[in-house]
């Protein structure tokens, strides 16, 4: 049987026969011959990511190929102890990237639910529950209020069904659900006769046959299509292949000219010249940059994770701080995906504000900015009373909410919940002696729900429902003074009341009530008329709090922010408005500011437009959402797309960093995203691009330290060698030098954090390199100062002796690049305004380094090793302070540079 055909056009009897199956269901034996035909009802599984694969993923690197190449060229020379340095910071390297990317999927794991889901099936003409893997086509599913859809399955039959389908579709309200065959062709989210795997019952019972399992179903063939998408090499990882090509360049580049000068030059021994070129190269190549880089993203994942952005990726952690434009989904990113009142407008003209958000049902009613207490007032009271009675909707642990010991449960549909919440944050809600008689659901046709109860033996009639209906059924109204009737003027009032709010995107419900005699039967839809019209509440899906702060502060960084939603044009502009992605500043044309779906079918020349100049775009399909990020990428922006649902999941993983929400957030969002918020905040977004272009800067300080150094370890040795002289360090001291500059003062530089307003700068460009031109000016000052100190102290000792004269050259250079690390935390702020302790490891690393410098020369084992003298005490001293002034001239570079033009622009020019 195909699982693909179109279900929804048939009518019942044409569906069972054409899955083979039954009302009564499937015998065990007909359902185990069909799973061994479709296998189990779940998609692929994604825990089972290879730890080897993502070891071995971290080889994939230009830089570690360099490496590998300068271990076989040491390997070559005979240099065996350089051949296991090299290897030994390529495998740490891997190790420290595994351990990250890792923990990273282990944490999203624990973010998934971890409860089997059962379903109830009818199988031998008995209903029972089983597990919803082993569902198979032609199984008919018993479902009901709060269950969640097993599979992808058409109804039979049903009771005021509503479903929930957000996390497919993102239609935020309920869909509500009918038996008549449908068109062909007909869209996804208007196919009311089917039910989709992965959503939930809201309201009502249903009985269906299921018509697709696994990856059949419609969240399946989306999770299935992701592999199909092309992901593009990382813009971090290209970033980092052009920085060891340049930084290769220059050092094989500068080995050669040491290798010609001293052999063709001055004709000094082969093998004395090839020992020093090889060393040269394994010193000038940044061997420690793959390691570096590693540790400066795992330092940035890690300060995500404290912030609740979960790193997947691990070069997501940088790539955030180049993000241009965020694609935002509204329902549970924006929003809380929770419908809540935020006002009350009675029958007698007065209008109330409700505080609070979300389940918990703590907030207050107030009246221009009072706090009212609605038993003082009698139309309030009575609507409250309405809005708790007239009410199927459940919050299942209050007592633990109200402790602060559980997060609130709640069942039922979502406007119910609403309606509840409200009433409780008002304290209506102890009706001991209430009795209720009969409920009749809410259905489409009649657009109401109805109550009929009894409490202190008076009899009435509640009623809650579309407004537009309710008031046509209305012939009173509740004032303060009791019931009388409805007249044309205050109809009006209330239409132009209702009018206002749907401008605004609000959600309407209309209560009212009636006495009534004692139930002889049922309660119909025919006993609902006469009513007394009480008032409305608007109910909002509310914005996230610190959402509105969060797009402000994407926008002061230069990032635009688009929201791309499934919801409706006029809901998704209210809540764009609300946040602050709508706003008086769009381009002066004549684009609106929302489109949906249906405006988007244009050519590419057009779509492009739109995409440049709406805000808003929404009841978008997941196709769509993909084009729009590919549109956007071609113009050069990086682009971050959030979501939760599995219509998010194509574009999230297309998108440069894909985020998910991991609370409410799909598993097939997740997996297909780089980055997950584990507490569904789109504020923690801007925290997490901040780490983001704190990383770059790190991974740009440490590739200019290591530049910087290694330029100047180069040139002494091509002047030294030119002049003539003796190498002024022998292989393996040049080898201990780049352990104890390269090795470990830019473990300090990786962990520095960012210093000043660094969300007001503008997104790093795309295309931006991590080595440019602007290093230049002061790589040449740095380099110079070490170059002629370097020099300088080696041509003084000389003439005592060579070996003493290596051993100053060796302090000389290690210690000024020892301190050019303390340049390099800020190449435009002073070290004197940025704090000399305010980076530990830093000066933990100079500590480090100096005492390593100090145990090569002074200890007798090593200094022998290394064929170093011991410098006296004083020399040492004076060395030190000589070395020092790579600090000083660097903060005289500095104020000149920048402090001077930055006050030069502030200066105020006074009028003659």
């Amino acid at each position: 049987m195909d699982q693909k055909f179109p279900f929804y056009t048939l009518e019942m009897q044409g569906v069972l026969d054409k899955l083979q199956t039954k009302l009564d269901g499937l015998s065990d034996q007909e359902a185990a011959e069909r799973r061994k035909l479709y296998g189990y009802n779940e998609l692929t599984d994604k825990e089972g990511v290879s730890p080897v694969y993502i070891f071995l993923k971290q080889f994939a690197d230009f830089l570690i190929l360099i490496l590998l190449i300068a271990a076989g060229v040491a390997w070559y020379a005979g240099q065996r102890v350089d051949v296991y340095v090299i290897l030994g910071v390529i495998f740490f390297n891997a190790i420290l990237g595994f351990l990250q990317e890792y923990r990273a999927e282990k944490a999203i794991l624990a973010l998934k639910q971890m409860i089997k889901q059962q379903a109830m099936v009818i199988r031998n003409c008995n209903t029972h529950p089983v597990a919803a893997r082993e569902l198979v086509p032609g199984d008919i599913i018993v479902l009901e209020e709060g269950d969640s859809i097993p599979a992808d399955a058409r109804l039979l039959s049903l009771k005021n069904l509503q479903t929930i389908e957000a996390s497919l579709t993102g239609e935020s309200l309920p869909a509500e659900k009918q038996l008549t065959p449908l068109p062909l062709n007909t869209l996804l989210g208007d196919c009311s006769n089917m039910l989709w795997k992965g959503t939930y019952v809201a309201r009502g019972t249903a009985t269906a046959v299921v018509t697709a399992t696994g990856s059949n179903t419609e969240l399946g063939k989306i999770s299935g299509s992701l592999s199909s998408i092309k992901k593009t090499s990382t813009n971090f990882r290209k970033k980092t292949e052009r920085l060891a090509k340049q930084m290769a360049t220059i050092a094989i580049f500068a080995s050669v000219v040491v290798f010609l000068i001293g052999y063709f030059v001055r004709g000094y021994a082969f093998d004395e010249v090839l020992l020093i070129t090889v060393a040269s190269l394994v010193s000038a190549i940044p061997e420690g940059m793959p390691a570096v880089i590693s540790i400066v993203l795992a330092i940035g994942a890690k300060r995500m994770a404290d912030q609740q952005a979960i790193i997947r990726e691990f070069t997501a952690t940088e790539m955030l701080g180049s993000v241009s434009v965020i694609l935002t989904d509204k329902t549970g990113t924006l929003t809380q995906s929770i419908l809540t009142v935020k006002r009350i407008y009675l029958g007698d003209g007065s209008e109330y504000e409700v505080t609070g958000s979300g389940y918990v049902p703590e907030g207050e009613i107030r009246k221009q900015g009072n706090v009212v207490v609605p038993a003082d007032d009698v139309v309030l009271s009575k609507l409250l009373f309405i809005a708790r009675v007239c009410n199927n909707a459940r919050l299942h642990n209050s007592t633990a909410v109200q402790q602060n010991c559980a997060s609130p449960e709640v069942s039922g549909d979502p406007t119910e919940i609403a309606l509840l919440i409200l009433a409780k944050k008002a304290g209506a809600d102890n009706y001991l002696s209430l009795v209720q008689l009969d409920d009749l659901p809410f259905n489409s046709d009649q657009k109401f729900r109805a109550t009929a109860v009894t409490l202190n033996n008076k009899h009435e009639l509640l009623s809650v429902g579309a407004p537009e209906k309710i008031l046509d059924l209305s012939t009173h109204i509740l004032t303060p003074d009791g019931a009388i009737l409805l007249s044309h003027e205050v109809k009006q009032q209330i239409k132009d009341r209702m009018n206002a709010w749907g401008d605004e995107a609000i959600r309407i419900l209309a209560l009212a009530y009636k006495p009534i005699e004692p139930l002889d039967g049922e309660l119909t839809a025919e006993d609902v008329q006469d009513l007394v019209w009480v008032g409305i509440t608007g109910i909002t899906d509310p914005p996230r709090e610190g959402v509105q702060e969060a797009v402000a502060a994407c926008k002061s960084a230069g990032i635009r922010v688009m929201m791309v939603t499934g919801d409706y044009k006029k809901t998704g502009a209210a809540i764009a408005r609300e946040v602050g992605i709508l706003h008086k500043h769009l381009p002066e044309n004549n684009y609106p500011e929302a489109v949906q779906e249906d405006d988007l079918a244009v050519d590419d020349n057009c779509f492009e437009k739109l995409v440049n100049n709406v805000a808003v775009f929404a009841r978008v399909s997941p196709g769509t959402k993909l084009r729009i990020a590919e549109h956007l990428q071609k113009q050069g922006h990086l682009v971050a797309m959030t979501g939760d649902g599995v219509n998010d999941a194509p574009a999230l993983k297309r998108a440069d960093v894909g985020i998910a929400m991991g609370i409410r957030g799909t598993d097939v969002a997740k997996d297909a995203a780089q980055i997950v918020l584990s507490d569904d905040n789109f504020a923690t977004i801007v925290r997490a691009i901040r780490e983001g272009r704190i990383v770059f800067q790190n991974v740009r300080q440490s590739s200019f330290f290591l530049l910087t150094t290694n330029f100047a370890d180069v040139s002494v040795f091509i002047v030294a060698i030119a002049i003539g002289w003796p190498f002024p360090l022998t292989a393996t001291q040049i080898l201990w030098v780049n352990l104890i500059t390269d090795g470990v003062m830019e473990l300090g530089l990786a962990a520095e954090r960012g210093h000043g307003n660094i969300m007001a700068q503008k997104p790093v460009p795309r295309d931006a390199n991590i080595l440019d031109k602007s290093i230049i000016p002061y790589l040449l000052l740095m380099s110079s100062i070490m170059l002629v100190l370097a020099l300088s102290v080696f041509a003084y000792y000389l003439p005592q002796d060579i070996a003493l004269a290596r051993t100053g050259a060796f302090i000389v250079i290690a210690m000024t690049q020892v301190f050019n690390a303390f340049n390099m935390r800020s190449l435009e702020r002073s070290l004197f305004e940025i704090g000399f302790f305010t980076n530990k490891y830093v000066n933990l690393s100079f500590i480090v380094s100096v005492a390593l410098q100090l145990v090569v020369i002074y200890s007798s084992f090593l200094n022998d090793i290394f064929r170093f003298e011991k410098m006296p005490l004083t020399d040492l001293i004076v060395l030190f302070i000589l070395c020092s002034s790579v600090v000083w001239v660097a903060e005289i570079y500095k104020y000149l540079s920048f402090y001077r033009g930055k006050a030069a622009k502030q200066k105020v020019i006074l009028p003659a």
